[in-house]
């Protein structure tokens, strides 16, 4: 399925490309002039969740949409699932297109990938929007962890593929609903289109393997945050049914400089229930002074 697909449709400047990485191709679309943003999506989303956001950035911006390793069209490696590998790959992809440093943001998944990223690379980072999803090992992880809504987080095994091999829209169908505050607010297109997406080969082991990998990205995170706090700029949003406020709390613990803002109305899919909002709080957050 190409990311011009009707759901997540990006402006008909943005070009598609496959980067090559260390053990991985990273399927990433580009468009616009200017200064760069880098936008990092998380799980049941693909770089197509940007699409609005990148409609206006791209105007004076150089927008820069990747699928994450093992998700949508990107390859699925058997391996490199650890969030730091990946922010490896983010760093790569931004080598390949010649762009020094970049505004970052992120959601779920992203949000881990993207700490690893400017923590790694802080020079890298000029400033950095985070959106609904903690960091593994990071302040109240531990207690996060055991809720039952995150029960996932820990399915795996030599059989969950099976399980859902045939039936990913179930499967997502849960997280849609459940993660939301208004089910509805997730079109059907929406939900068809990443489904389809979500069964191609390989896409549900890269995903169970992302989720495997947090016990490793706890420890890593860990000995990132022993090393110093992000001085950057840090703009943290959590839906008001979902993380909330929360966010910024959880940054203040890694970041020096943090705002923090509410998505009303929302649960987790910032994006899906809110796009108008969440576009809007991005792009104040990326042109703020």
């Amino acid at each position: 399925m190409p990311s011009s697909a009707k759901v997540g449709s990006f402006p008909p400047s943005f070009r598609n490309r496959n980067i090559k990485v260390d053990g991985a191709t990273i399927h990433v679309r580009v468009g616009g002039k200017g200064p760069a943003v880098v936008m990092l999506h998380g799980f049941g989303d693909t770089g197509d969740m940007w699409a609005p956001v990148g409609a206006v950035l791209v105007e004076d911006h150089t927008v820069v949409v990747p699928d994450l390793r093992g998700m949508g069209l990107s390859s699925h490696p058997q391996g490199g699932y650890d969030k730091k590998t990946q922010a490896h790959d983010i760093a790569r992809v931004m080598d390949t297109l010649k762009i020094a440093n970049a505004a970052l943001v992120t959601h779920d998944i992203g949000n881990m990938v993207g700490y690893a990223l400017a923590a790694q690379f802080p020079a890298r980072v000029t400033r950095w929007v985070i959106i609904d999803a903690p960091l593994p090992g990071i302040g109240p992880w531990d207690e996060i962890i055991r809720s039952p809504a995150l029960w996932h987080f820990n399915f795996r095994g030599p059989d969950v593929e099976r399980l859902v091999k045939g039936r990913e829209r179930i499967y997502l169908d849960r997280f849609w609903n459940e993660l939301s505050a208004n089910p509805r607010a997730i079109k059907e297109a929406t939900r068809r289109h990443y489904a389809r997406l979500y069964a191609r080969r390989g896409a549900m082991h890269s995903a169970f393997n992302q989720f495997a990998a947090f016990t490793q990205d706890a420890a890593d995170n860990k000995l990132l945050a022993e090393k110093g706090k992000l001085t950057m700029p840090v703009f943290a949003f959590g839906g008001d049914h979902s993380f909330g406020m929360q966010m910024a709390e959880i940054m203040r613990l890694v970041a020096s400089d943090v705002s923090a803002g509410v998505i009303t109305d929302s649960g987790h899919w910032v994006m899906e229930e809110q796009p108008q909002q969440t576009t809007a709080a991005i792009v104040k957050s990326i042109q703020s002074k």
